[in-house]
């Protein structure tokens, strides 16, 4: 599918900065038909406030779509739309802690979770990432030392194409998580809004479609298997903490329009449109590791992930990131630094490419521009001296 008008001309010719859905394969004329069926058939409610749950026929299409991913009944009486998933986040947190309060995440995670976290004053007790997500093995250790007078509050991971990192927790660590946070009493946060932007293999499972722990909160999101201008998401609970969560909710519900729209976009099949986009996206993230393959393979680590939006990036501890930001600025080169994922905002020899937004050339062309300019930015000439993400 091809947009109607031709793409803006971007401020920034290779801007990897932020991750997004891709405008070139945005629905247009199905998005144009449901609008038009939903201002002629629901017209009525579209002038009522939606409450606190939201649009009913969307929350029944993202739990159908939810069971059918997981294999296990989801109840849409249990499933709340939000202002995006960052919403669900911030509710969430306001719930459950107070200022000062312990929350166990993982070292490197998403901007948004970070500084919603800091404005509600949340001490953040970061694990480490390797390439099976966090390291749940080091989980008991943390949570002894903390001691009962700073219990966490709960635990919050990105199990599945882990933002910035693109790991997967694995299977085992998934059923270790949930067994500690069970053992101790501890609610569970699984921020899983890229679970659907998938390539490769089988798709992880949620945590919810593992055990019948009922602690765990669960958070999608529409904003990348569809567009996050919708600022669409949603939010699973069991009732006692999906009520607690919402009685932090005043703002008399989520966008009724654009959730009828895309009820209606989903109203048959929820998969086939899903796997469409995706399939450009995957050709996006195959010319990035192809492209750091060709220009970086003596410099960098990098990862390829199953999924997710970006690519995570490892480089030598020689190269001045100062200058790296100046070169690749007045070059037109965006990206995010490691330290904005990092919990305690530390300097790290990381970055994120995120590439679902990028005209294919753009990547062809964007990457030889960071290498040279991470290539100029060097302070010595030694070997890397790593060769994975995580060694």
């Amino acid at each position: 599918m091809k947009p109607l008008n031709p793409l803006k001309t971007p401020a920034v010719p290779y801007d990897f900065a932020v991750g997004r859905s891709n405008p070139e394969t945005f629905p247009i004329e199905l998005v144009q038909e449901a609008a038009n069926r939903v201002i002629a058939t629901e017209y009525e409610e579209i002038t009522e406030y939606p409450g606190k749950m939201g649009h009913l026929g969307l929350r029944q299409a993202m739990a159908r779509r939810e069971s059918e991913r997981e294999g296990v009944h989801v109840d849409p009486e249990l499933l709340s739309l939000m202002n995006g998933s960052m919403q669900a986040v911030t509710l969430t947190a306001e719930a459950l802690t107070q200022p000062g309060d312990v929350v166990i995440c993982e070292e490197f995670t998403y901007v948004g979770t970070i500084s919603a976290y800091r404005s509600l004053k949340i001490n953040m007790q970061g694990l480490p990432v390797d390439e099976d997500g966090m390291r749940v093995d080091l989980l008991e250790d943390k949570i002894k030392a903390l001691g009962e007078a700073n219990k966490p509050k709960f635990i919050y991971a990105l199990t599945t194409y882990q933002n910035p990192t693109g790991s997967v927790m694995s299977l085992d660590r998934r059923k270790q998580l949930i067994d500690v946070a069970r053992r101790h009493n501890i609610p569970i946060v699984d921020d899983n809004c890229y679970a659907d932007v998938h390539y490769d293999g089988e798709k992880p499972k949620a945590l919810y479609a593992l055990s019948d722990y009922d602690q765990i909160i669960y958070m999608c999101s529409l904003s990348k298997i569809l567009a996050p201008g919708f600022r669409l998401g949603y939010l699973y609970a069991q009732k006692d903490l999906l009520d607690k969560i919402l009685a932090r909710r005043h703002d008399a519900g989520s966008n009724y329009f654009a959730a009828a729209i895309i009820a209606e976009l989903y109203r048959k099949n929820v998969w086939d449109l899903t796997e469409e986009l995706n399939e450009s996206l995957k050709v996006k993230k195959n010319l990035v590791v192809q492209g750091l393959g060709e220009e970086l393979e003596d410099l960098c680590a990098w990862s390829d992930p199953a999924g997710g939006m970006f690519v995570w990036v490892r480089f030598p501890d020689d190269v001045d990131q100062t200058k790296l930001q100046r070169l690749c600025a007045e070059r037109g080169f965006g990206y995010a630094s490691g330290a904005n994922f990092h919990i305690d905002g530390k300097q790290v020899p990381f970055l994120r490419l995120a590439f679902g937004h990028i005209p294919d050339l753009a990547i062809q062309e964007g990457i030889p521009v960071l290498a040279n300019c991470m290539r100029e930015s060097r302070t010595s000439n030694e070997p890397k001296g790593f060769s994975t993400l995580y060694d």
